[in-house]
């Protein structure tokens, strides 16, 4: 390659923006400046310097190319024993790009209100907007041909919502536009694709019947081949209805068998590393293999490959394998641990102590429930039982054999009071059907044909402000308890208030 030719060439590209996102191959990523990227030409080789959290490293780049608006670079160094591939992406301006997200969400807000226009026989567009919290959602207001107001609603975000979450956002959007002095609404579209309208619908059967009737859920859905315009795209839709889901027809649906709980076994590796700190370290088996947690942060998990049990460990994405050579790392992380994840660490604000403050909380909780309640026996393996693809944060039984699940927060959660909800629905699914006392989730324990519970537990400042109100907009069947924790629970737990929120006697 010619040095000369491709030095100037790369340096016309540093050159070409003020500041870069420099990205490792490990998706650890750091913002330079320009002049914070030094290229050289030495000893016939092209050599790049740069700053992260090893310090100052140098490479030399054995090739490089342009790839859209990015710097692709392969590097090496110590005689090419390391390799590395990094990634610089420009950087833009904060306003630039909130400018150019809002543009294109607010275009998408229009398509959508486009849609509904041409969808909807006589349909007027009275306004298009994204709402003010963080413009995720499409707002939208149309006039039947009746006259009649009604609010439509939708994710523009990239489908970044939770189901939750649309649900939460639409129910208190509507509640705004009902208290309107002049032309109330009292109907609200949520509009999505298939999958997200098909969970909307199963989430809005658990709510109360004054509200299922103010929603209506309906499906976005292409007719055929890409379109090349705006005006085609909007033709090429379509908006299907979702019929809503009777709240006792919520039990058809098919459930999916639960491994035995007596097939699910800790391996011997495992069982030695709880042993170094058994009042702390707990493990959560999954598919994959097992999880080990200190006090909630996961460290170390072991996978059997080839019959033979391997380690990693680690915090986050920082893992590595561990053998002979890597003994001492792993006991210092250990020591590290015991040091900082505490209620009395030297340093509050280490990330061993900041990192996974529910997991935290709920790992206090698995090693005495009864702090919580003194009725409850925990489920010994589904500690973190798995609903389809979520993970409930504790299943127990309590000791008349109804069934509870518990959901817990440590911030302010709008979503907490609907995301009980749903794990209620998919639990009482496998209830009814009878999979959880043939897995013996509970061993040998009678579960009662009885519908489970929800225990909503959070520090007293944790619980969102909307809590309450949303709380009573779901159905009346399902029985919930909010538990108010403590400020200081990693120091000592305590209950300061139970209540029971929004069940019929």
């Amino acid at each position: 390659m010619n040095l000369e030719n491709d030095f100037a060439k790369l340096a016309e590209l540093l050159k070409s923006r003020h500041e870069w996102l420099l990205v490792h191959s490990t998706g650890k990523s750091f913002s330079l400046e320009t002049g914070e990227i030094e290229i050289e030409i030495k000893h016939n080789k092209i050599l790049v310097g740069f700053l992260d959290d090893k310090g100052f490293q140098t490479w030399r780049i054995r090739s490089f190319e342009q790839k859209g608006e990015e710097i692709l670079l392969n590097l090496a160094r110590n005689f090419e024993k390391e390799l590395e591939k990094i990634r610089l992406v420009p950087r833009v301006a904060a306003s630039e790009l909130s400018a150019a997200i809002e543009l294109a969400r607010l275009e998408k807000a229009n398509e959508i209100a486009r849609l509904i226009v041409a969808e909807t026989l006589g349909a007027k567009l009275v306004r298009v907007a994204l709402n003010e919290k963080n413009g995720r959602f499409a707002q939208i207001i149309f006039e039947n041909r009746g006259g009649k107001q009604i609010a439509a609603l939708s994710d523009v975000s990239g489908a970044t919502a939770t189901t939750e979450n649309l649900i939460a956002t639409a129910i208190l959007w509507l509640a705004r536009l009902q208290n309107r002095k002049k032309k109330p609404v009292e109907t609200i579209w949520i509009l999505a694709e298939k999958k997200r309208a098909k969970n909307a619908q199963k989430l809005c059967a658990v709510l109360r019947k004054n509200w299922q009737d103010k929603i209506e859920i309906f499906e976005v859905s292409g007719k055929g081949a890409k379109p090349q315009s705006v005006e085609e795209k909007v033709s090429n839709q379509s908006l299907q209805k979702f019929e809503p889901i009777v709240f006792k027809n919520l039990w058809r649906e098919k459930t999916k068998e639960i491994q035995s709980s007596e097939k699910a076994q800790i391996s011997r590796t495992a069982q030695e590393i709880v042993s170094i700190a058994p009042k702390n370290i707990d493990v959560v088996l999954t598919k994959q293999g097992e999880t080990l947690r200190f006090l909630g942060l996961p460290f170390a998990r072991v996978r059997k490959i080839s019959g033979e049990e391997k380690v990693w460990f680690g915090i986050e994405n920082e893992r590595q394998i561990l053998n002979e050579k890597k003994f001492a790392e792993f006991d210092n992380l250990i020591e590290e641990l015991k040091i900082y994840r505490q209620s009395e660490t030297p340093n509050k604000r280490h990330e061993f102590y900041r990192l996974s403050p529910e997991a935290w909380l709920e790992a206090v909780l698995r090693r005495n429930i009864k702090l919580l309640d003194g009725n409850l026996i925990l489920s010994p393996v589904y500690n973190q039982f798995r609903a389809g693809r979520d993970t409930i944060d504790l299943l127990a039984l309590r000791r008349d054999g109804r069934l509870v699940i518990v959901e817990l927060k440590v911030s302010p959660d709008r979503e907490m009071i609907f995301q009980a909800a749903d794990y209620w629905r998919k639990i009482e699914s496998q209830r009814r059907a009878g999979n959880l006392q043939t897995a013996k989730v509970f061993g040998d324990l009678e579960i009662s044909d009885q519908p489970a519970l929800c225990y909503l537990v959070a520090p007293f400042l944790s619980f969102h402000r909307d809590f309450d109100f949303l709380a009573q907009t779901v159905s009346a069947e399902i029985e919930i308890c909010r538990f108010d924790l403590n400020e200081n629970w990693r120091e000592d737990l305590k209950v300061m208030r139970r209540k029971v929120i929004g069940h019929r006697n």
